[in-house]
């Protein structure tokens, strides 16, 4: 049976492909789940992908993963990562590891945007690759679910 990753994306992601294609580029939440799927079955991972535009609906996903105790989440939390202690708070909760990951370079856009209080419960972090990032963040993800799971020498 395949070790299952929870990837959330939080809200607006519902409009990729529309929404300032200049920052987020052309493709959909559809393509990037595509490519989510296909790059977990490379791995042998199962994914359970979702997004939503509500903080407490992300927030009881996190815990749904922790009660189904996850190999590991990838989390783009979009506008939550520079307001939600919350979800921060979810997140550290959950044993399992965490990638946190963004489109764009959040450290080169407005003042706001720069800080993630997520970031405090990732293992790891990207940003900037556009959607490739899902897979970067997914092959990290990957790794360290291989480390965690491999048998000391």
């Amino acid at each position: 049976m395949p070790h299952t990753i929870y990837i959330l994306n939080g809200p607006n992601l519902n409009l990729l492909g529309t929404r300032e294609p200049e920052i987020y580029g052309r493709s959909t939440l559809a393509e990037v789940e595509k490519l989510c799927r296909a790059t977990a079955e490379r791995h042998s991972l199962a994914v359970e992908f979702r997004q939503s535009n509500h903080e407490g609906v992300i927030i009881d996903w996190i815990h749904e993963a922790r009660a189904a105790r996850v190999a590991g989440l990838v989390i783009n939390p979009a506008g939550y990562s520079h307001t939600s202690v919350a979800i921060l708070d979810a997140l550290i909760a959950l044993d399992a590891p965490v990638v946190e990951v963004h489109m764009s370079n959040i450290h080169a856009r407005e003042p706001f945007r720069r800080h993630s209080y997520v970031s405090r419960a990732a293992h790891g972090v990207i940003c900037g690759f556009g959607i490739d990032g899902y897979a970067l963040a997914i092959d990290g993800l990957a790794a360290m679910i291989d480390a965690r799971t491999r048998p000391a020498d």
